[in-house]
């Protein structure tokens, strides 16, 4: 048996799922529908898996967009689009588009 934590994940799985029909999306609304859909994860295993997900070529970054805002951090937030990549390999799962459908995000 390999040492260390396997490769593959269910949240980002399901994360596969979720931009395979978004086309892409940033972080935090990835998080917000993620957590809408499926059992709770917490935005930082959001992100970790986002991160995770480029390191194995599932998720690309798309864009990096900055906005600017009054933030409680300064005058501008960094959104970071992520995109399906080659290794991403979505079951298209039928409950996750009619979800979607359900919360608006797909037309």
């Amino acid at each position: 048996m390999p040492r260390g934590r396997p490769v593959e994940s269910e949240i980002r799985q399901r994360i596969v799922e979720l931009l395979y029909f978004l086309k892409e999306g940033y972080g935090y609304e990835i998080y917000k529908i993620y957590s809408k859909i499926f059992p709770r994860a917490t935005q930082r295993s959001i992100y970790y898996h986002l991160r995770k997900g480029v390191q194995t070529k599932e998720f690309k970054v798309s864009k990096i967009k900055k906005e600017q805002g009054d933030y409680s951090w300064g005058s501008y937030a960094e959104k970071i689009y992520y995109a399906l990549d080659k290794n991403a390999k979505p079951k298209i799962e039928k409950k996750v588009e009619k979800e979607l459908k359900k919360l608006g995000a797909l037309k």
